[in-house]
């Protein structure tokens, strides 16, 4: 049972790794679009996925095995906290390219911004509690999609997605569990970490509908 465990926890940890969800939102944006409105062009999944992918999973990964291969980092997990602050400062950066790229560059609703500028937001904040405390990284992540699964339902005035919505709370449940397995958080930090991811990708979104509507 034990070496089931550690298995799960291992595959839940690489599947829900930070570096991953930006580019997860932007495929279920895409489908979401697709399915509600004209089906988008083969060139515009390519360009949002891909280019979102290279900014914020493929370059900030790159910088951590640079990292490790000079021994400033022990593992892709980055579990000691005091070795996360120069990759957060990295990811932050490639974060504000992303925001840039949604803004200026792809054809985008102006809710998807807000969902990446509060993602961006999830991970400064991040970065300034590590420095005291080491909050949940994966369940921030996991928190800012489903986070930004409800921003886009609600400013698109469309019913939340049941079936995907649960299956990410199971998912957070787990990954939770997991996260609490293996040692790598405390109850509190992971439930903080989820917290903070939901609330900084869904308020902005909410500000921006009600400004609009004022």
């Amino acid at each position: 049972m034990k070496r089931i465990l550690d298995i799960v926890s291992l595959v839940l940890g690489i599947i829900c790794h930070p570096l991953w969800m930006p580019t997860y939102g932007i495929l279920v944006y895409c489908a979401a679009i697709n399915n509600a409105q004209t089906p988008l062009p083969t060139a515009y999944w390519l360009i949002a996925v891909l280019a979102t992918f290279t900014i914020t999973a493929f370059v900030p990964l790159t910088l951590i095995l640079v990292q490790i291969y000079r021994g400033t980092v022990k593992d892709l997990y980055i579990r000691d906290a005091s070795e996360r602050t120069a990759t957060y400062v990295y990811s932050v950066v490639c974060y504000v390219f992303w925001c840039y790229f949604i803004y200026k560059i792809l054809p985008s609703p102006m809710v998807l911004f807000t969902i990446a500028l509060g993602a961006t937001i999830a991970l400064i904040l991040v970065l300034l509690i590590n420095r005291k405390w080491k909050i949940s990284a994966h369940l921030t992540g996991l928190g800012g999609l489903i986070g930004g699964v409800l921003a886009y339902s609600y400013c698109s005035h469309l019913f939340p997605p049941v079936g995907l919505v649960c299956g990410l709370l199971c998912l957070a449940l787990v990954l939770m569990y997991a996260r609490l397995y293996t040692k790598a958080h405390t109850s509190l930090q992971v439930v903080a970490g989820l917290l903070l991811g939901l609330t900084c990708t869904f308020v902005p979104s909410l500000i921006l509908e009600l400004i609009k509507h004022a």
